[in-house]
């Protein structure tokens, strides 16, 4: 910084100078040159200040002086002390608004950050029943919709379920076996007694049905798995959207409470679901696909004896045609079920759980008194306080900005 950048020369008691002497040199930046014009002024004298000699009269005198001597006529409009406050207050007014752009600038990133402060610790609680209800209802949605967007893939996770039904269960059907299952001597086994003691006539039909019963039995453990699996899906995107809404962060009684009704929820899904999918597999058991068989090759060939095979039936020959003919009805059902379980699942867990996944806790929570929801907004004492200390500062300097604006726009 050069020098006289920031200085203002004032020269006083100019009047005491000896006679042929003067200060026009000085005053005039000749002998000293600064930025701003040298400014001289004549000072009240002990004597006029003894004698109470007030300010407008002092004043005066001065201006007297300056317009008399004619070594400063010519200097007159640019000198005295009500000349040096005029130049003072104008060159502080400049400064002031040079300044003003960096002060809005920092006015205004402090109220973005106590803004954002604010909101990260959220609204503060409602003081009536009503209002702390909706408060809560607020909280509980804003939680079930971005429950609902990791469901719909706007947010990641959904996507697992349908992992569950492409890679999981395809896996689980495939690991049964059934060619095993339906091996020869099981076969003769199970045929042997479904007949009892009297060996099947024409088609040991009693002998299919047990097959294909306790083959179909098996498919249950992979569907229950697939309920389970996507139960665990559902139970770790509640735990997502629980640790994404930040509102319940603030409350931890409502989180917990949130998490229960939301995790009751999804087990009596769950069990629902379950029940359903055991069912589709029942229902193939109770009933078989007549049409199937009837398009089987006759175990009587045209022109035989329909009596000569009778007790010929057990033979090896025989026995894997019935095995090879329930692996073929197996593999078909299990086709429907394939995608018949997955609609199931879907129907009774991820439907219902985007659909009513609080809704009872929202009936519970209708019923509750004030005090009981006040418990359930427990927020900590000492951030509610900070959110009032900071409420307090953004009201300051909000004020500060409108003045500093006003200053800003004034001509």
């Amino acid at each position: 910084m050069h020098a006289g950048e920031r200085t203002f020369g004032v020269l006083t008691k100019i009047d005491l100078m000896d006679k042929g002497t003067d200060a026009v040199d000085i005053l005039e930046g000749k002998s000293y040159k600064l930025k701003f014009p040298w400014i001289g002024v004549v000072n009240r004298s002990q004597a006029d200040i003894n004698k109470s000699v007030d300010m407008i009269a002092a004043r005066r005198r001065e201006q007297e002086y300056f317009a008399n001597t004619p070594e400063y006529r010519h200097l007159a409009s640019k000198m005295g002390s009500v000349h040096l406050g005029k130049v003072l207050s104008k060159h502080l007014e400049t400064v002031i608004k040079s300044r003003i752009p960096g002060l809005q600038s920092l006015i205004n990133k402090t109220i973005i950050e106590l803004e954002t402060e604010l909101s990260r610790l959220g609204k503060p609680i409602a003081t009536d029943a009503g209002g702390k209800l909706y408060m809560i209802m607020e909280i509980c949605r804003a939680f079930d919709q971005t429950f609902k967007e990791h469901l719909d893939g706007i947010r990641p996770g959904g996507d697992k379920v349908y992992s569950v039904f492409d890679n999981q269960l395809p896996a689980a059907l495939k690991r049964l076996q059934f060619d095993k299952q339906l091996a020869m001597e099981n076969v003769r086994k199970l045929i042997t007694e479904a007949d009892g003691y009297q060996p099947h006539l024409i088609a040991p039909e009693q002998g299919y049905r047990r097959l294909i019963e306790s083959t179909l039995i098996t498919i249950k453990g992979p569907a229950e798995a697939a309920v389970d699996a996507v139960h665990g899906v559902l139970k770790d995107l509640v735990h997502k959207s629980i640790n994404e809404t930040s509102e319940l962060k603030q409350y931890p009684s409502l989180r917990a409470e949130v998490m229960n009704a939301a995790a009751e929820s999804l087990d009596k899904m769950r069990n629902e679901s379950k029940r359903a999918t055991i069912q589709l597999v029942d229902m193939e058991c109770s009933y078989l696909t007549v049409d199937f068989f009837r398009k089987l090759p006759q175990d009587i060939e045209k022109g035989g004896n329909p009596t000569h095979s009778i007790f010929d039936r057990y033979n090896d020959s025989y026995l894997r045609r019935v095995g090879s003919n329930v692996l073929s009805y197996i593999h078909m059902v299990v086709g429907t079920l394939r995608h018949s379980i997955p609609k199931s699942i879907v129907y009774c867990q991820v439907r219902e759980a985007k659909r009513s996944l609080l809704d009872h806790f929202f009936t519970e929570l209708g019923a509750k008194e004030g005090k009981q929801l006040a418990k359930l907004l427990d927020e900590d004492p000492a951030i509610m306080q900070r959110r009032l200390d900071l409420a307090k500062r953004l009201e300051l300097y909000k004020s500060a900005q409108a003045e500093v604006d006003a200053v800003a726009w004034a001509k």
